[in-house]
């Protein structure tokens, strides 16, 4: 119990790349994301340990044949748990503490109106729990998200009476997020992630709750992000969204929010086309604006609901509505950060024309500042 203490408090110290003060320094040896990262695959979908923090993010919409619907988020993240890890060295074995392997599993059951989310916490072994580098292959127990001969993945998780086996498909090159290789979360060097998303992939497989078992096809995104900076002091959280389109488009917003609650000016979005370009947007291109709230009985935090999406000058006005309020996770046993992880739906317009799509909405820092000492103790 003690070790797993342990481990759970070096992993609040790093996790999602900003949740400690923005005096602490990054960990001795770890890389920042600088400008100038020249983005390789399939190399980067792989893990990275010269970076202190890592995650792939998996969320996405699945239907049954009777017209079941699902959502699911499968996140697997790595935390340099100390000293960044040297290539080899004399002494070292698989059981030495490098990383930080946490992952969490959520299933939405849209008809059922239930939502259920599981988690993970290990050290890194290649026994345990890993992720690695030069191709997507990542574990946790017996999680997985692993690279077949085809190219396609295959995504695997469990808890309770709930299991999701998909096998995923890109319809799109990656997209790559913000300029020249970084995307800018804070002022300050480095205070920036690598970051690209596989924003089309088809879905194919099996979702089982404890009342049904059932094949099921759809749509997923994949968000890979690896860096070792942190928020800053006056960052409290952030909204991110990801939407897809039936007119095979995507909009990824990421808002950074200080703790006065204004949106941070380094906040940015991308729009990837039918083709796969990638335009860039930055704060001042969109505006997000919540038409209701919700408070968790869980955690006590309020969070914004049912939101209108603009991007004005490429013609884009969006309704997201919530499938359910209650997609809150509490992650007590793993990360310690409680957040809000959601499926949504999408009406609006694009260019003028009417859309219709599906996405998710993250939201953290509600319950409490990132950047306050006192995060992640509940």
């Amino acid at each position: 119990m003690r070790i797993r203490a342990l481990l759970s408090a070096a992993a609040i110290a790093a996790l999602v790349a900003f949740a400690a003060p923005a005096e602490t320094p990054p960990l001795e040896g770890f890389r920042l994301a600088k400008p100038g990262w020249v983005f390789e695959f399939p190399r980067d979908h792989g893990a990275h340990d010269e970076f202190r923090t890592e995650w792939w993010y998996f969320t996405g919409h699945l239907r049954s044949s009777t017209g079941h619907r699902y959502g699911f988020e499968v996140t697997f993240f790595r935390v340099g748990a100390g000293k960044a890890p040297a290539v080899s060295g004399e002494g070292a074995t698989n059981w030495d503490l490098r990383n930080v392997a946490l992952a969490h599993f959520a299933l939405t059951d849209v008809e059922a109106r239930e939502f259920r989310y599981y988690e993970k916490l290990n050290r890194s072994t290649p026994f345990l729990a890993d992720a690695k580098p030069g191709l997507l292959h990542v574990f946790n127990e017996g999680w997985s998200v692993t690279t077949a001969a085809d190219g396609a993945w295959r995504l695997v998780a469990r808890g309770g009476g709930d299991m999701i086996d998909v096998t995923l498909r890109a319809e799109k090159a990656p997209a790559i997020h913000g300029r020249d290789g970084v995307s800018v979360k804070a002022a300050g060097e480095g205070h920036a992630s690598h970051y690209y998303s596989m924003t089309r992939l088809t879905a194919e497989g099996t979702v089982a709750t404890k009342d049904r078992r059932e094949k099921v096809r759809g749509q997923a995104w994949m968000d890979h992000e690896f860096g070792s900076a942190t928020l800053r002091e006056h960052q409290a959280g952030w909204d991110w969204f990801s939407l897809q389109f039936d007119n095979e488009t995507e909009l990824m917003l990421y808002i950074i929010r200080r703790r006065d609650g204004a949106p941070d000016e380094t906040s940015s979005g991308s729009i990837v086309l039918a083709d796969g370009a990638v335009i860039h947007l930055e704060r001042s291109d969109f505006s997000v604006e919540a038409r209701g709230r919700w408070k968790s009985r869980a955690s006590g935090a309020t969070y914004p609901m049912g939101w209108r999406v603009r991007v004005p000058k490429f013609g884009i006005e969006l309704d997201l509505r919530e499938v359910m309020k209650a997609q809150e996770l509490v992650t007590k046993n793993s990360t310690q950060v409680t957040y809000w992880e959601g499926a949504v739906d999408v009406t609006g317009r694009s260019g003028g024309t009417l859309v219709r799509g599906e996405g998710y909405v993250e939201m953290t820092g509600y319950d409490r500042p990132f950047s306050d000492p006192a995060a992640g103790s509940r």
